[in-house]
């Protein structure tokens, strides 16, 4: 999990955007993977080169047209629209529209990732994860039992839940509709890996599993 700080308050940690420069923009150099989709319904793989809180800069194999709205997932960040603004050789530039709500929730990350390497934090998960809105979900277990559990966090490849019950583990469970081998125990629950991975843009905070 990438092990974001919750407090600015300590040695080290340069706060990115003043309230100021929220809304002037500041283009922070991250390298993440995602996927777009185009308004001809194709998807394909994306790398992104910077990102603001209005905009996205991205490597992409197939590009768009000028003013063409596009949908676009990144790891880590979620799910954004927009309209491109420009296309270069190796990719293009996109807008982004970001509900006030979620604004930010994106400066705080895009600070994160710009302070990673001065705080020497690295990743420890081969999944970037996000917490889901919807966090409540029915765990099925081989014998039958069900339980209400609590989504603590996922990614493309696993779910981390709060759990009263523990799966032994390798076991068998579906959480929600979905499958997955519980792989470890927490102080509070489980980790379980998915049978079925998802792709990449399938999941961000409004999925439920």
């Amino acid at each position: 999990m990438t092990l974001q700080p919750t407090s600015t308050s300590f040695a080290g940690y340069e706060p990115l955007f003043t309230q100021a420069e929220r809304r002037r923009f500041q283009r922070v150099n991250i390298d993440l993977f995602g996927r777009y989709m185009l308004e001809s319904r194709s998807e394909h793989h994306c790398q992104t080169v910077d990102v603001s809180l209005g905009g996205i800069r991205l490597f992409a194999p197939v590009k768009p047209k000028i003013a063409e709205r596009i949908i676009v997932y990144i790891d880590a960040l979620g799910r954004f629209s927009g309209d491109v603004v420009q296309v270069h050789a190796e990719g293009f530039s996109m807008t982004i529209h970001v509900p006030a709500q979620r604004r930010e929730m994106l400066a705080d990350k895009l600070t994160w990732f710009a302070n990673r390497l001065a705080l020497n934090l690295t990743d420890q998960r081969r999944h970037e994860r996000i917490v889901p809105f919807q966090k409540w979900a029915i765990l099925r277990s081989t014998g039958g039992g069900e339980h209400i559990v609590k989504i603590l966090d996922l990614s493309s490849s696993g779910v981390s839940v709060e759990a009263n019950t523990l799966p032994a583990i390798g076991d068998r469970v579906s959480i929600g509709k979905s499958s997955a081998t519980v792989v470890r125990h927490l102080d509070c629950g489980f980790a379980a890996e998915f049978v079925d991975s998802f792709h990449p843009g399938e999941i961000d905070e409004a999925t439920r599993l």
